[in-house]
């Protein structure tokens, strides 16, 4: 079938990319779904720093390839081998497919699913190869998802089904942001009940984390160098929030790290507790180095976590969140700060990069 979707040509572009146009946005041809898989229409996609990393080049993709990766929609075709999910369903992109048997997988989610990885890295689905094509050369898939689009052939793997109350932009932002940010509190930080949360890095992911640790009752201080989300942190419920240079003596049993820079964890190592557990999720450039002093973290008995995707099992992690926001303790609407349209993706990226926006989201 035909679709219209955002390929990036080339990573490393040159910014500003609504004067470089990295993308181009027009028809390309999707494959019917394959044993295992599934079609989806794309109702909502959020703009992503995992999107942006891609196109700036910190993270190395096969190009020409079709982005997006935080997504939702509706099943509108399902492949042999799918009998758990029904045309018409709600689903919830994911961006780590689980095989459910590797060594990665065995780790209740403390570790990624090895196949499911090779695959990402390889821009294929899990399955092998890719279901996207343009002019008979291949397209390559963003994390198993591709969500960049009015439709999307991904792995049973790669979605979770919610129920239809739902809203896609909700949804959405479930299958990354909430994920991410929200496991790197309960997964992997996991602050006893009441205990202090702090989260440097107040991007949609970091926000996601602030919102989550607040509705579980924790008293949670947001640090980020925008004043802007600053203030919006002490909206959300965070009135301690402050910028770096504000820090004074504030310390947390608990501190997230979700800006994906040098700086911004070793300002996260600063702000950790004696006996504390520094989480960080952010992915800085490859070649990002940063300053640790072995014997405070001997001395003070510290703890360091990476957390990649929040160390979530998403069939089990997705449902918990969507019941705390049916209940009004996870206001996730107030994470959405722009929705646009897939033709204005340049102008969003150049808002990311400028640190200016929380989520965006592609409204189709």
């Amino acid at each position: 079938m035909l679709i219209r979707g955002a390929v990036l040509e080339q990573s490393g572009a040159p910014s500003p990319f609504h004067e470089s146009q990295p993308f181009t946005i027009g028809e390309l041809d999707l494959e019917p779904p394959r044993h295992g898989e599934l079609l989806v229409r794309i109702e909502a996609a959020g703009v992503c720093h995992s999107d942006l990393s891609v196109v700036d080049g910190n993270r190395v993709r096969p190009v020409p390839m079709l982005l997006g990766h935080e997504a939702a929609g509706i099943v509108e075709q399902v492949g042999d081998g799918v009998d758990d999910i029904v045309v018409g369903s709600r689903v919830v992109m994911t961006f780590l497919p689980r095989c459910g048997d590797c060594d990665g997988c065995r780790t209740n989610g403390r570790l990624p699913c090895v196949p499911g990885s090779a695959a990402n890295a390889a821009g294929t689905l899990l399955a092998g190869g890719s279901r996207l094509h343009r002019d008979g050369e291949t397209v390559h898939h963003h994390l198993g998802v591709s969500a960049f689009a009015t439709h999307a052939v991904v792995d049973r793997a790669s979605v979770v089904a919610v129920d239809a109350d739902v809203p896609p932009e909700i949804a959405a932002l479930l299958g990354c942001a909430v994920l991410t940010g929200g496991g790197a509190v309960i997964n992997a930080g996991r602050p006893a009940p009441a205990e202090r949360v702090i989260v440097v890095g107040l991007g949609g992911v970091g926000m996601a984390a602030l919102l989550v640790a607040a509705a579980l009752g924790h008293e949670v201080v947001g640090v980020d160098a925008v004043p802007a989300k600053v203030e919006a942190a002490r909206a959300l419920g965070a009135p301690a929030s402050c910028t770096p240079s504000d820090v004074g003596d504030l310390r947390a049993p608990v501190v997230i790290e979700a800006a994906g820079s040098a700086r911004a964890f070793e300002t996260a190592l600063a702000l950790t507790a004696p006996g504390g557990t520094t989480v960080t999720v952010g992915l800085p450039a490859p070649d990002a180095v940063a300053h640790v002093s072995p014997l405070r973290l001997t001395a003070e008995a510290r703890t360091v976590i990476g957390s990649y995707l929040g160390s979530a099992v998403p069939e089990r992690d997705i449902p918990r969140y969507v019941d705390l926001w049916r209940s009004g303790r996870l206001p996730l609407e107030r994470l959405v700060s722009s929705r646009i349209r897939l033709d204005n993706l340049p102008e969003a990226m150049d808002r990311l990069a400028a640190g200016t926006e929380l989520r965006q989201l592609i409204v189709f």
